[in-house]
Parts: structure tokens; sequence; C-alpha cells
């Protein structure tokens, strides 16, 4: 079959990777892709976010199914205009993607439906969201209610830096119109995880567990980001804790979602802390995670396509997901000064040869220029491979890392190093 995948970063990259192994797919064609997705894809440049460009696309080429990658043309209500024309499409509609497009909306649902989340009020008024958090006190979490690429979180440690955060988003200095609403919770402490769901109506079927490193700096310290690195499984994430998630937290968010008549096919996102009170619910997607899917794309070993039309189709009940037992970890590396300001344009060399040391290099923000793979975005690359364990996995990655030649690249030296932790104390 035919498949057309929207959208043109990591994520993307690791999709249609995986897709072009499928025996299901006969072909895979991507908008707008990028050089990376090149090798695996026929692509068309048209924007993830060009609605009118992308139903045009669909029209032209019939694929048998589209995957929606990012969450921004879900929000803009892409699958439910590609599903109105017959299209079989994995992403959920945009009453959905709300879940994703508005922090406030999404936490207000979970209270609905009684998923366990921190203590939360969502203010648009700078001085009563100051006087909130001069009531619960520090540390406390600022989120922009909007889009914010996985960057509108502030983990603030005194309220004189919250009370800052929350008038910066308010103000539209930080993040726009993603900032005009925010959500001030509880600081919650523990261990976080991933754990993602491909959803068909009422069938969830649960994907292997991850974990990603969301902090900029080494020993996960710095700024928030969209992430710096992921691994799976999670040692953290055990069979009880997976179910746990399912029936706590996966289960009612999509039966709250399914009594306001939102249509759930796709990917769904929990990010989760595992407390000392038990598991607490941080933030929904509607896709698949960034980095989180490249470590699991590298361990899938049933055939994707399949799998995705069975989603798109309203028939996943019985379909099962074979993994490789080895260890998957990938290493983002970003342009210096992410996920403040940063220089693009930059020559990346040495490509080939971090492939040939054993990894798989995805591409997230990468362009060509005169024959030259380019820096043209903040995570540009997502360095894989696989292990008998996770340190096993690391230390290929961070071998191939060496052959990189690229000044202006960044990445973290750690990633893994909870899991690895765990595997030296076993």
């Amino acid at each position: 079959m035919k498949v057309l995948v929207i959208g043109g970063g990591g994520r993307e990259h690791a999709l249609c990777w995986k897709l072009n192994r499928s025996e299901s797919v006969s072909e895979v064609i991507c908008a707008p892709g990028n050089p990376g997705i090149k090798r695996e894809a026929r692509c068309i440049n048209i924007g993830a976010e060009d609605i009118d460009g992308l139903m045009k696309l669909a029209r032209e080429e019939k694929p048998k199914l589209i995957v929606v990658g990012p969450e921004v043309p879900l929000v803009l209500g892409l699958a439910d205009k590609l599903r109105a024309e017959g299209f079989a499409v994995y992403g959920p509609d945009q009453a959905a993607a709300e879940l994703e497009g508005s922090k406030s909306f999404s936490k207000a649902l979970m209270d609905e439906a009684g998923v366990p989340t921190a203590f939360f009020e969502t203010h648009t008024d700078p001085e009563q969201a100051a006087a909130y958090i001069r009531k619960i006190g520090a540390p406390i979490v600022i989120k922009a209610s909007g889009l914010a690429a996985g960057k509108g979180v502030i983990i603030a440690q005194t309220e004189e830096e919250a009370i800052e955060a929350s008038n910066d988003m308010l103000s539209g200095n930080s993040f726009g119109d993603a900032g005009s609403q925010v959500v001030i919770e509880e600081f919650l402490e523990g261990e976080e995880a991933s754990c993602l769901f491909i959803v068909s109506g009422d069938t969830i079927l649960p994907l292997a567990s991850s974990q990603d490193h969301k902090a900029l700096l080494d020993g996960d310290q710095g700024p928030n980001t969209g992430g710096m690195g992921a691994y799976s499984p999670a040692p953290c994430v055990t069979s009880e804790v997976e179910q746990e998630v399912l029936n706590t937290i996966a289960k009612p968010i999509i039966a709250a979602l399914k009594t306001r008549g939102a249509n759930f096919i796709g990917t769904l996102y929990a990010g989760v802390m595992l407390t000392d009170k038990g598991i607490k619910t941080l933030e929904f997607n509607v896709r698949f995670g960034d980095p989180e899917c490249q470590p699991l794309m590298s361990r899938l070993k049933s055939d994707l396509g399949e799998v995705l039309l069975a989603a798109a189709e309203s028939r996943l009940g019985g379909v099962k997901l074979e993994w490789d037992d080895k260890k998957a970890l990938c290493v983002v590396v970003s342009s210096d000064g992410y996920p403040a300001n940063f220089e693009t344009g930059q020559v990346i060399g040495g490509l080939d040869a971090v492939e040939t040391a054993g990894t798989t290099v995805f591409h997230a923000g990468t362009a060509e220029q005169n024959g030259s793979i380019i820096n043209s975005g903040g995570r540009v690359l997502g360095v894989t491979a696989l292990g008998n364990t996770v340190q096993e996995a690391q230390q290929t990655v961070y071998k191939a890392l060496e052959n990189l030649d690229w000044q202006g690249g960044f990445y973290r030296k750690d990633i893994g190093y909870r899991a690895i932790k765990r595997e030296q104390n076993s």
C-alpha cells in the first residue's frame, strides 16, 4: 500500500524509516520531509500546517493510509477533513487533539475523568496568577496552555521566578498566543516516564515503555526542551505500572473524550510521574513522542503499516505488537544555544561515519544547501542504537558521535543514566 506521512521532524523520519521496512507498504510519501527522510520516502515540499495543500496532495496521490505526525495539523483539524473525504487516517480528530492543544482543557478533563494529576489552577490575569503562586509557594510549575513545541513549561524554584515566568507568558513575550492562558500546578517529585498507546475507539494497545530527558543539561538540569534523548524500555515502568497507567489514566481519558463526541484514532502519549503518593499524569500528547518514537521504532518488530492501518480502519482488536528484546537509546544533537537563540545554516559533516559506527541517524532540524547537510532548527539529529543493555546502546551512540564534524552541535553526555544505574544495581 501507499502511505503518506505528514511532517518533517525526527519522529516522522523514524516513522518513514519503519514504514519503508514494512512488508505491507509499497511506497512512502512524506510532506514536507527532510534530507534524512529523502532516503526512505518520496518527499513533497508541502508544509505540515498547509491544510489546503495537504488535502490537494491526498486527492492526487490517493494513499491507502495517511499518518499525521505532528500535533499542529491535528489541532487544526486535518484528520477531520481527510476522513470527511474517505481517507483512512492515523491521527485523532480536532476535538480529541484539544487534549494536547490546550493544557487548561486537558487538566479540566482529567479532573472530570478522575485521572490522577497535580492540583492546579488556570489563569489569564497576571495579578491573580501571582496571588495563587504566593498561596502555593515554590517550587511550582508554570505551563503555557497552548502549543509551545514541548518548551512551554517552567519549573520555578522560587515564587519570584514563578511570577516572572507567569507574567512573561501572559504578556505574550515567551510563547505568543500559546501563553495567553497559564496553568499553574503543584510540583511533583519522582521519576518521569512516557507511556504511549495506540488507540482506535475503545481499543487501547500499549506500546513498549520509554523514558525521555527533557532538561537541556546533564543530570537533568537546566531549562526544559522538546527532549534531549530517550530510551526504551524504561526499567521504572514495570508491568504493574503499565497496567495502572492503562486502567487509571488512558482508559478514563479516552472515555471522557468519547462522551464529548471526540473520535480518538491515533497515539495517546501519557507523560507520567512515579511519585511516592502514586502515579500522577503530567501531560497528554496526541501523537508519538519525539524523541521517544526513535527508540520505539528501532525496537518494533511488527509491521507498522499493518498496525496503523488496522487502527485507522477501526479493527485494532486482536492486534499484538512484537518487540525486539534489545534496548534502544537515542541521543539528540541540538544547535548550540537551543532552546533559546541559536544559529542555523552550519554545515554538518561526518554523518556517514556516525551511521557506519552502528547507529541510525534520524534527521529532525536539517536542510540541504549546495550538496551539504546544514542545521535548520533547534533539535537537529537523533542518533539511535540498539544494545543488549541500555549501557551498551549508550556506549555505541557516544562512540559513534565522536565521528560527528559539527562545531555548533551540542548533546548531553548522560542519556539513559537512570536505567544504567538500575542495570548496575541489579
